[in-house]
């Protein structure tokens, strides 16, 4: 999500670290900051807005030269996308700046610590209780080399969740701390000089030459000593030391070829983030954002989905887990036609708005539309603060981070989480499942970053059978259950990247019509439900299955993992990991948006900039 920056070394530091910041910047942000360290003091400036907004500031209100800094550009999660909400954070001796990336779970625990000890907060974010903690631990340290390598490893040992923290002390002027937990961050080693980045990007205009941390590491940066790398314990650990062999503008990518390759391989860590800091200690949900009193949901009667493009056939997987979950019926809605059939909505309705960016034209409209008939209004969105959310009675952010590609890949399955979330919530908030029920479905969930790895990791042959369909006229999607709207969005994927004509179909519906459509060598995709759910249909799909190859279609089979039934009638078996039912299309979905992809690619197209569309539609 957020871009670090961090540079200790003879240059001029805040040239390098505004430089590292813009060469940051396509990972999107709302938010921008640095802090330099000169003549024993912390000397900051932050704006909200785009870095150019930050580099007026700078223009109007020089920092001092320095040699040390950090920089950081913010993609909000707690507290608006506001100036004092921006990082470096200081802490209230104004010693110590801290930037962050990721989400402390126990934050409020933290925070009402640091209040009951006296200290004023000055912003709504969790990174400033890191800032404030940091500060404490540091004057209880002794002193001596590492005081505040060690400050940071008790700090950490401290927070829950995932984090990358960067810190300076007025007292070390020669000194950048860094500490990571199943967030990124990298070291760059260059000649007399060091940098830090949440990637290489951030300095690989300067060195090749990089070191990479592990899970639970703090990493002290010094001017004379060098580079040193302990666990949260403090026992000395050697970074993976790796060398560079991207250009600039592929180091923004990651190495891969086009953000949406990038965004498909992040796809573990948006689903995990997602779930980050949802259950509570009594085991209860958590919502980000609740402002209806808990009878008001018990209330609720109905709940209509309300969304656009990808995000609606997230609603539709939503149907399912809501229903199951809560005993609700549930209606799906394109956003667009909402308002327009008068849909019968009252107080007991619950509207759930699903927009990645928060700021759906479509979508907000629909919402407001919601809010006059007196509906209960519930947002999922990407963006904190965006007007969506801003306008709806109940918040749950999805922490995908920034998508660059038009075409979403990382926000859908994050937003299919967020779905299962809200139903859980529901039934929870309404009596009908108990604590440890939901937090045995979360568990699973909690399951699915590693089996998204597992199917990326055997991604390959995909890849090749992408490059084989390339010429293909039209290709055909099928789908039962939860299935279907991912069958969905597989032809929606192709259609926008590749441009081939694409159309996804519930497979019962085969025979009254679409069969029509096979001929000799058409492609026909089928995602294929598990053989061990209840009441399974996967018998029935397999029939669907022999019925198109029947007709000379090309089939071309998702099935998990022990699935032989599939064998005899699949001229390709791309395998997922067994997943509960309702969980499937996490998994399922990936390998369709690396065909659809591949497939572009091969047909010689933007991928990441598909003709006639754009990222957020803002306009009815």
């Amino acid at each position: 999500m957020c871009g670090i920056v961090g540079y200790v070394g003879p240059q001029n530091a805040l040239d390098v670290v505004l430089e590292g910041l813009r060469r940051l910047e396509y990972r999107g942000y709302d938010s921008a900051g640095v802090a330099v360290l000169a003549d024993g003091r912390q000397a900051t400036a932050k704006k909200a807005g785009k870095l150019a907004n930050l580099e007026k500031v700078l223009a109007d209100q020089p920092l001092p030269e320095s040699t040390i800094g950090i920089g950081h550009t913010r993609w909000a999660t707690h507290g608006g996308p506001t100036d004092r909400n921006a990082h470096p954070h200081l802490s209230a001796d104004g010693r110590v700046a801290v930037i962050h990336n990721g989400i402390i779970e126990n934050f409020a625990a933290l925070r009402a610590e640091c209040e009951s000890a006296g200290v004023e907060f000055s912003s709504e974010t969790d990174t400033e209780a890191a800032a404030h903690l940091l500060a404490t631990t540091y004057a209880g340290t002794p002193e001596g080399p590492g005081r505040l390598a060690e400050a940071m490893r008790a700090v950490s040992r401290r927070l829950e969740g995932a984090f990358t923290l960067v810190a300076s002390h007025a007292d070390e002027p020669d000194t950048l701390v860094a500490s990571r937990r199943n967030s990124p961050l990298v070291v760059g080693v260059g000649d007399g000089e060091y940098f830090l980045g949440s990637d290489v990007a951030a300095f690989i205009a300067h060195t090749r030459e990089a070191r990479e941390l592990g899970q639970d590491q703090v990493v002290e940066i010094h001017r004379e000593r060098g580079v040193t790398v302990t666990d949260f314990d403090g026992t000395v650990v050697e970074p993976t030391a790796y060398t560079v062999d991207w250009d600039a503008a592929a180091a923004e990518k990651g190495g891969h070829d086009w953000f949406m390759l990038k965004e498909i391989a992040e796809q573990p860590q948006a689903v995990a983030d997602t779930l980050l800091g949802r259950l509570g200690e009594d085991g209860r949900l958590v919502l980000d954002e609740v402002r209806l009193p808990d009878q008001d949901l018990r209330d609720i009667d109905k709940v209509f989905v309300v969304s656009c493009g990808t995000s609606y056939h997230a609603g539709l997987i939503a149907k399912y887990a809501i229903e199951h979950w809560t005993r609700i019926p549930v209606e799906v809605e394109v956003a667009s036609e909402f308002r327009y059939r008068d849909p019968v909505l009252d107080r007991s309705t619950l509207v759930v708005v699903i927009s990645q960016s928060g700021e759906t034209m479509d979508t907000l409209m629909a919402l407001r539309h919601a809010r006059d008939q007196k509906a209960r209004t519930l947002a999922i969105c990407n963006v904190n603060g965006s007007t969506i959310p801003r306008e709806s009675d109940a918040v749950l952010y999805t922490h995908a981070g920034p998508e660059i590609a038009v075409a979403s890949t990382k926000s859908f399955l994050a937003q299919i989480v967020a779905c299962y979330l809200v139903g859980l919530f529901l039934a929870q908030i309404r009596g009908i499942k108990y604590a440890d029920e939901v937090a045995a479905i979360v568990e699973d969930i909690r399951g699915l970053p590693q089996a998204v790895e597992q199917v990326l990791a055997q991604m390959e042959p995909v890849r090749a059978l992408g490059r084989t369909l390339a010429d293909a006229d039209t290709i055909l999607f099928l789908g039962r259950h939860v299935g279907f709207p991912v069958a969905l969005e597989g032809a929606l994927k192709l259609k926008e990247l590749a441009y081939i004509h694409a159309e996804g179909f519930a497979a019962g519906e085969l025979k009254h019509g679409p069969i029509a459509l096979i001929d000799e060598g058409t492609p026909v995709v089928v995602v294929v439900p598990s053989p061990r759910s209840r009441e399974s249909v996967h018998g029935k799909v397999v029939s669907n299955i022999q019925e198109v190859r029947a007709r000379g279609a090309r089939t071309i089979v998702i099935a998990e993992e022990g699935d032989d039934d599939v064998l005899p009638y699949a001229d390709h078996v791309i395998r997922v990991p067994r997943t509960p039912t309702l969980l499937a299309p996490i998994v399922t979905t990936v390998p369709l948006q690396v065909l659809a992809c591949e497939i572009a690619d091969c047909r010689g197209y933007d991928v990441d900039q598909p003709r006639n569309l754009a990222k957020s539609v803002t306009v009815e």
